[in-house]
């Protein structure tokens, strides 16, 4: 899946992109709006981006659950396999587990704060009044999507597109979006 970002300076605008995307097949699922203005796009019925599109949630979580996973590799399994300390076989599953899970819940703490790297370059529009529509088209749709948005709504401008998939690894700092 390919994510295509498209920013708009009016409610009215992004409502007619989501109209006529509605009426190409394009779900609610395939596309969401951020903008400050949470009450209109509730007001006019647009999807708006939830928590796992605005924030790093889903990024810090699969950091943390990564460590966990590493920190279970480095500590548990060694004890398990040396037999240092006796406990049946399915509890040593079950403290893998809890150790993997627990550090996705912790690393959940820190994705809950920040935006989302991808949002992120387009956080000085948002908060200037401009809404920003994110679509996710798969690979081979993506030039139907763009040739539909060009010639029915010129208002609004492509500002890039990136893969719709999180990228655990990505850094702040050296993400960048491809641009259009």
């Amino acid at each position: 899946m390919i994510r295509l970002f498209y920013l708009v300076s009016s409610i009215d605008s992004a409502k007619e992109i989501s109209d006529d995307l509605h009426e190409h097949g394009v779900t609610d699922w395939r596309f969401h709006i951020v903008s400050k203005d949470e009450a209109g796009l509730y007001t006019h019925q647009l999807h708006t981006a939830s928590i796992v599109d605005r924030t790093d949630l889903p990024r810090y979580v699969e950091r943390g659950a990564i460590v966990g996973f590493i920190l279970a590799l480095a500590f548990i399994l060694p004890l398990a396999l040396l037999n240092i300390v006796a406990m049946p076989g399915a509890a040593w599953i079950a403290l893998f587990i809890f150790i993997v899970v627990a550090g996705g819940w912790v690393g959940g703490f820190g994705g809950i704060q920040g935006e989302n790297y991808r949002i992120e370059p387009f956080h000085d529009d948002i908060e200037a009044g401009k809404y920003l529509i994110m679509v996710d088209a798969p690979k081979k749709h993506v030039p139907k999507v763009k040739e539909l948005m060009t010639k029915n709504h010129p208002e609004a401008r492509l500002q890039g597109q990136d893969s719709s998939f999180n990228n655990p690894f990505a850094s702040r700092r050296k993400h960048r979006i491809k641009q259009a």
